[in-house]
């Protein structure tokens, strides 16, 4: 096999840490010899043995003059576990391939050089393009302090999220509503405005899957979440972002089990760069949004959307008072629109999945809430 098969075996590894490491990376590893896996990991959990060290314990003795495959540079520091730089020295491995250098200020390349210096082979960048797509969150909350923000709708083919009426399930197929709450899965926040709140009474949770739900948000100025709510019911100290919340409302959102965030007002609503601030401040590396339209509008508006994800039905809804994708008034000409790049497309069972990145200079030509 090559070391692009490795690799990719170290990758899909990776994923199985999916919603247990954040706000660490989801690193996968491999140890080979004569073109044999001896050892394999991935990182588990947050504050956890690292991938390298799981596939090296697996590994034993075979490791000896193995090849490691890594999805991200191993580390050269002490934090919640010893440099796994050392362990890999450790076990006598004569040669190691990695898919992206780590951006981590305190380490980015110094582990690689680390190795190099002690007569190991190293070889760099192999399926990076990959790598850097599924470390996407921690790169960008390392780096900056800011939560990754992943947009992500469930549209019919004419671009609509519900019907005049509201009407909203089910829009996507089962199978994307599994999908989508994987992505609910990997971010640490999920989002949507107090309009989704009332009239969708969401739950926000991952019950499609398993493993940890999200933190949910509710952009809700004014404190009109209603305590019967659905997603006071399980057990996940929702935030109620809010502008200027009574006092007596403020305590029966308390008294529910949620935060209540003050967070200025703007536009008639909340500052949404003070409040995704505040969200990589309490420790959350990535906030999904899922609506609504006009919610999607102040994000993209507002230039804090990473990553787009629309899950689109093969129906049409059609009516001019449906309920469009993306709210607000809109780009005024074609070259003002938000542009995607590396754009993948899949399809889901009767659903096509279309997800892209937006470079950050993009933002200026958002379009208006």
């Amino acid at each position: 096999m090559t070391d692009q098969e490795w690799m990719r075996l170290a990758l899909d590894l990776a994923e199985l840490g999916e919603g247990d490491v954040n706000p660490n990376p989801l690193v996968g590893a491999v140890v080979v010899r004569d073109d044999h896996v001896v050892g394999r990991g991935y990182h588990h959990r947050f504050g956890g043995p690292h991938a390298e060290v799981h596939a090296l314990d697996e590994a034993g003795d075979a490791a000896r003059g193995a090849t490691l495959y890594a999805t991200l540079e191993p580390c050269c520091h002490y934090g919640k576990t010893p440099p796994c730089t050392d362990r890999i020295l450790q076990a006598g491995i004569r040669r190691v391939v990695v898919a992206t250098v780590d951006p981590n200020p305190i380490i980015s390349g110094r582990g690689l050089a680390t190795l190099r210096a002690a007569g190991i082979e190293v070889i760099e960048g192999v399926l990076a393009e990959a790598a850097l797509r599924q470390t996407e969150i921690f790169r960008k909350y390392i780096t900056t302090g800011l939560p990754f923000v992943h947009l992500k709708l469930a549209t019919s083919l004419d671009g609509r999220i519900a019907t005049k009426t509201g009407d909203a399930r089910w829009i996507s197929g089962e199978a994307s509503r599994v999908r989508a709450h994987r992505l609910r899965r990997r971010n640490a926040a999920i989002l949507v405005g107090i309009g989704t709140a009332l009239s969708d009474d969401p739950r926000l949770d991952v019950r499609h899957v398993f493993g940890r739900s999200p933190t949910p948000i509710v952009l809700d100025a004014y404190g009109r979440l209603p305590q019967s709510a659905r997603l006071l019911g399980t057990g996940l100290s929702p935030i109620v972002a809010a502008a200027a919340v009574p006092p007596e409302r403020r305590f029966a959102l308390e008294q529910a089990g949620c935060r209540v965030w003050e967070i200025p007002a703007a536009e008639g609503g909340v500052d949404l760069p003070v409040l995704v601030r505040r969200v990589g401040e309490a420790g959350l590396d990535s906030i999904l949004v899922e609506g609504g339209g006009e919610t999607a509008a102040s994000f993209l508006a507002a230039g804090l959307v990473d990553r787009v994800s629309f899950f689109v039905a093969p129906l049409l809804i059609g009516g001019r008072d449906a309920v469009p994708a993306i709210g607000g008034l809109g780009a005024d000409r074609v070259e003002d629109a938000v542009r995607l790049v590396d754009v993948t497309t899949e399809q889901i069972d009767g659903d096509l999945l279309v997800s892209g990145r937006i470079p950050p200079s993009s933002s200026a030509a958002a379009p208006r809430p």
